[in-house]
């Protein structure tokens, strides 16, 4: 990172804590109201970090055999799921840190879970197929296999799921799992989002591209010139900005009146190293962005996708050697933001007004 000395936090980014797990934290979120940071390790731990202090709330180590791959928050924050190598799904109350209900899938890894937004169903794939539980995990429709393995999963605004796969975006009805649409495209499509009213289906491709369709009128569109693939996504609550990484810079695109079409991206510029994690504040133009050069920067955004950098820190405070930043989380008030990276480390920092 040029220019901005790193050596602590600055700008809105405020001293929090640190703490660590026992392997490569894979994923992360904020639960009982943003009291507890729950995290997930490769070795298959789970824990749980008050969210004042970062002092161990509870522990379960290597509860999944052979690794964690996946966590999903549910909406209401009382409860959360995560899946691994083991080919289970496990539903745990947050509040305890104790398995409610275990769902078990086979031999197979579970590589990707999400609740719906309106908490009602979970959804799970392994290998090409996805199931979709109530929050009893009783299960209430599984897919027909996918032509590939089943890449990511998302809700929907309006309760569908789409699933992608190699070649296409599928969206399934909520209840039944009838298929509703089938986008079509011919590559290996690595992460996706959707807009907040389901319009708009983003996808980044192993080609180096950000491929999107609008569902309302069919029409797909790519943006190309990416030095890598797009592995991190995001789009802002109003669906107006879609944040894109793919190479050191953060790409946005906007939204707005006819674009993205026919209109420049903002090029926001100070990671030296690959973008690994995205996500927007759950309100406004605030973007969190993190990197394989340990570095995460939070940004404000104009409606146009242009910004510039509010603050800035590395994850476990190394300059020399930082580590990768493997995940990113904002509090649920957005006064706080959470960073996972590849040794174990955890960091958090209060988020402070410009």
């Amino acid at each position: 990172m040029s220019g901005m000395n790193t050596n602590g936090p600055r700008g809105v980014l405020r001293q929090g804590w640190s703490a660590a797990v026992g392997d490569y934290a894979i994923a992360g979120g904020w639960v009982s109201g943003g009291d507890v940071l729950v995290v997930g390790d490769a070795a298959g731990s789970v824990y749980g970090f008050e969210g004042t202090s970062g002092s161990i709330h509870w522990e379960h180590p290597e509860i999944h055999e052979g690794g964690l791959l996946a966590m999903s928050v549910h909406p209401d924050g009382a409860r959360f799921v995560t899946a691994g190598q083991d080919g289970r799904v496990l539903i745990w109350n947050a509040k305890e840190g104790q398995v409610s209900h275990t769902i078990e899938l086979g031999s197979g890894w579970v590589e990707n879970v999400a609740w719906s937004l309106d908490g009602q169903r979970l959804a799970v794939s392994i290998s090409r197929r996805v199931h979709v539980f109530d929050v009893d995990g009783q299960e209430l429709w599984k897919s027909d296999n996918h032509p590939s393995t089943v890449s990511t999963i998302v809700w929907s605004g309006t309760g569908e799921l789409a699933t992608a796969c190699y070649g296409r975006v599928t969206f399934f009805e909520a209840s039944s799992g009838e298929i509703l649409q089938q986008l079509e495209w011919k590559g290996s499509l690595v992460s996706m989002v959707l807009s907040p009213d389901g319009n708009v289906v983003a996808c980044g491709s192993q080609d180096n591209s950000v491929h999107f369709w609008r569902r309302s009128t069919g029409q797909d569109s790519q943006m190309h010139g990416y030095p890598g693939k797009p592995s991190a996504l995001a789009f802002d609550d109003k669906g107006g900005l879609l944040a894109t990484g793919g190479g050191e810079d953060v790409t946005v695109w906007s939204f707005e009146g006819d674009g993205p079409e026919g209109t420049s991206p903002g090029v926001l510029k100070l990671h030296i190293k690959p973008i690994t994690a995205l996500t927007f504040a759950r309100r406004g133009r605030r973007l969190a962005s993190g990197a394989r050069d340990g570095a995460v920067v939070v940004w404000s955004l104009q409606s146009d996708g242009q910004g510039f950098p509010t603050g800035a820190a590395l994850v476990g405070g190394k300059v020399d050697m930082p580590d990768v930043v493997s995940g990113l989380t904002w509090r649920p008030d957005d006064r706080g933001l959470a960073a996972l990276d590849a040794s174990g480390g955890v960091t958090y920092w209060r988020v402070m007004d410009r």
